[in-house]
């Protein structure tokens, strides 16, 4: 990653937002190779387990759980439906509304999650490692990416 010293054109934003683009599909294929060939899962799936686990008692309203992935209601829906059928996770009714369904980690869920962060950790240093990234750089666009995200409610991982 470099640093713009000033002298010389500046970067087009254009081309670096395509940049970062690709950069991402790229990630992206790498994780759902392995989390799918391992695990049997995709990256979206790991990300959804991953924000169930990370809330208060391993459970999240769907409607919040929607809000946290950037997904619309029947987005979550749709993607809930495999991992239940697996599993994963479980529906509850709330019990004081049973209009409020909540998506639930399921213990095998949350074992076959902590295989998944595994996997997961070696992809990202995997990547990082071939591109080379110090971890100097790793910082710089950790806090970059946290900047740019800042703006999209609900996109931080993690």
């Amino acid at each position: 990653m470099t640093e713009h010293t000033g002298t010389g054109p500046s970067p087009d934003p254009l081309d670096t937002a395509l940049r970062l683009v690709r950069a991402q599909t790229a990630l992206v294929k790498r994780f759902d190779a392995s989390l799918g060939g391992l695990h049997g899962v995709s990256l979206s799936d790991f990300t959804l387990l991953l924000h169930l686990a990370q809330a208060p008692g391993g459970r999240m309203r769907r409607v919040d759980l929607a809000e946290a992935l950037g997904l619309t209601a029947s987005g979550v829906t749709r993607g809930l439906a495999p991992l239940e059928r697996i599993g994963l996770v479980t529906r509850e009714a709330a019990a004081r509304d049973a209009r409020v369904a909540y998506a639930a980690l399921t213990p095998t869920g949350r074992d076959r999650l902590a295989e998944m962060l595994h996997t997961a950790r070696q992809v990202a240093a995997d990547h990082f490692a071939a591109e080379q990234c110090s971890p100097e750089d790793l910082t710089r666009l950790s806090a970059l990416l946290t900047r740019l995200g800042a703006t999209a409610p609900g996109q931080r991982i993690g």
